[in-house]
């Protein structure tokens, strides 16, 4: 391959690790630990295998074919990352030679095939890790395939790095992850493309800011280190649209995500996104429908906003329906939903524009715990716009938190109230993450606040008695139905519908999932508890049959 035709950067989106690894790695913790409680409420034990939703649908599938008939499964993320596809575009409008792969666990032969096209460097996105683990593996696998190719990492990942580390300390997370090159800026899209265009050109990469990397020149920080000077980005979101009519040599499926904003308009004490991205950034209305006029142009038939806040501000929200209504794209669209900056007029505009469903960050049901988690809301806001998107026929899923500094058994019955009351279509509740760098760290001694992650304690619960809670929560709720975390999000459902499902057969399925759940949680005899997996799994497999299981499945 000549220099002129080789590939500046393959970008990698998503590495999920695979859920009998994970599994067994948070069973080590023991099962009655606060990490594998909270995972056990995203897998089903058959007996003989213990599967995800997703591993569960496939299998329900399977089953219900006829021997020998194709099954294309059912896969989390299996629709272009959003981080990878817009990095991408960004770098091909500068001239930057770039191709992405979307998901790493089920794309290692295309990607292998890249790498022995020796492109000058792989970046690989962090948006929705924690843990180092899923980039060591992808770290291991590049250097196996192509020792020489440079590794370039950025993120939230990274950010929460050098947030909480410094020193050696930050050069033994580093060294862990096994890269190259570390971007470390909130946006950082504009220092990737600096550091292509160092490496194609033989440039200095001293020069490039934003960027860590071992150097033996020069000084030295964090351990081996070399830590350029920062300089914050402004990428303007109305010149950096996607451009999906120049992604035609990818295969982009009918569900596709986009934003028309960057960072969050309010400070929630439980997350630190605002404080890593920056004061919230509106794309324009004009550049929203462009990029909408592509994304109907490629056959999208969903489109998932990823806006923390997409009803914000709400008169914006109003002018972005109705472009919609306008120009008829005939999509249906998802986004994450704000109830307590809504009124009627938005839910129907909502409605009247293709919105098929939202995501609902409620977090409480208790007027106390909202106020401690800075949420600029209120249960009867909350109550208001549940009973509006319901009535104009818009799904919602409801998003709790359990466990809160402040949450007592009082505030954990009223949030069982509310849900009771508002009855969304689906629910979930998740143990308090006790996350170093949120807001909510500078009030440690004034909660009185103990531990990390999934192991505290503060003055009014600790995170056992918080599990218990969920326990029960989940038990007694009747009129909505769980969607777990593990690869099965509320975003798997217009994916779903991508596939040919409708809501009415999804909804039908996660019923049947959801008491085969309930089996797990309330600890059925064994000998009943497999009489009654059995029976439900005969009802999945009978729905799948009436709906022409092999056409679904083939899509």
């Amino acid at each position: 391959m000549s220099e002129s035709t080789r590939l500046d950067c393959v970008v990698v989106g998503y590495n999920e690790t695979p859920f009998v690894e994970y599994e067994a790695t948070l069973r080590r913790y023991g099962e009655d630990s606060e990490a594998y409680r909270d995972l056990k409420f995203s897998f089903v034990d058959l007996g003989d295998a213990r599967l995800n939703y997703a591993d569960l649908l496939n299998r329900v599938y399977r089953e219900a074919l006829e021997p020998g008939t194709p099954h294309r499964e059912f896969l989390s993320g299996d629709m272009p990352s959003l981080a990878a596809v817009y990095l991408t575009s960004f770098l091909r409008r500068r001239g930057l030679q770039s191709r992405y792969i979307n998901l790493f666990q089920y794309e290692k032969e295309p990607l292998a095939e890249l790498l022995a096209a020796n492109p000058r460097a792989i970046a690989l996105t962090t948006t929705l890790y924690v843990l180092n683990e899923p980039v060591i593996e992808m770290v291991k696998f590049i250097r196996q395939h192509n020792p020489d190719v440079r590794i370039i990492v950025g993120g939230p990942l990274i950010a929460n790095h050098f947030r909480r580390y410094q020193g050696h300390e930050l050069a033994t997370v580093l060294d862990d992850l096994g890269a190259d090159l570390y971007v470390v800026e909130g946006q950082g899209e504009l220092t990737l493309a600096r550091i292509l265009e160092t490496l194609r050109d033989g440039g200095d990469l001293s020069q490039v800011p934003n960027l860590a990397y071992v150097d033996a020149k020069g000084p030295v920080r964090a351990g081996r280190y070399r830590i350029n000077p920062r300089e914050e980005e402004n990428n303007p979101l109305d010149e950096n649209l996607i451009d999906w009519n120049g992604l035609s040599d990818a295969t982009l499926g009918p569900t596709l995500q986009t934003r028309t904003a960057r960072s969050c308009a309010y400070s929630c004490s439980f997350c630190a996104y605002p404080m890593r991205a920056g004061s919230l950034t509106l794309a324009s209305l004009d550049a929203v429908g462009r990029e909408l006029d592509a994304m109907a142009a490629q056959g999208a038939r969903n489109v998932v906003f990823i806006d923390d806040t997409f009803n914000v501000p709400l008169k914006r929200f109003k002018e972005l329906c109705r472009l919609m209504i306008e120009r008829q794209y005939g999509f249906n669209w998802f986004s994450y939903f704000r109830c307590s900056n809504a009124d009627e007029e938005s839910v129907e505009l909502a409605a009247r524009s293709g919105c098929r469903g939202v995501f609902l960050g409620i977090e409480s049901g208790s007027p106390t715990i909202l106020t401690n988690m800075n949420k600029a809301a209120s249960v009867e806001k909350y109550t208001n716009g549940m009973r509006w998107l319901k009535s104009h026929g818009i799904l919602t899923f409801a998003s709790f938190i359990v466990g809160f500094p402040g949450e007592t058994d009082a505030t954990v019955q009223e949030t069982l109230d509310f849900i009771q009351t508002t009855r969304p279509d689906y629910y979930r509740a998740q143990l308090w993450y006790c996350e170093p760098g949120t807001p909510i760290e500078g009030k440690r001694e004034q909660y009185g606040i103990t531990g990390q992650g999934f192991s505290w304690r503060h003055a009014t619960m600790e995170s056992l008695e918080a599990m218990d809670h969920i326990d029960r929560m989940f038990l007694t709720v009747q009129d909505s139905t769980w969607l777990p975390q593990w690869s099965f999000d509320f975003w798997i459902i217009p994916y779903m519908v991508g596939r040919g499902m409708s809501l009415e057969q999804f909804n039908a399925l996660m019923r049947l999932a959801h008491r085969l759940l309930a089996l797990e949680v309330a600890y059925v005899p064994p000998q009943e508890k497999r009489s009654l997996q059995q029976g439900y799994l005969r009802q999945m497999r009978d729905h799948v049959r009436q709906w022409g299981a092999p056409a679904l499945a083939a899509r």
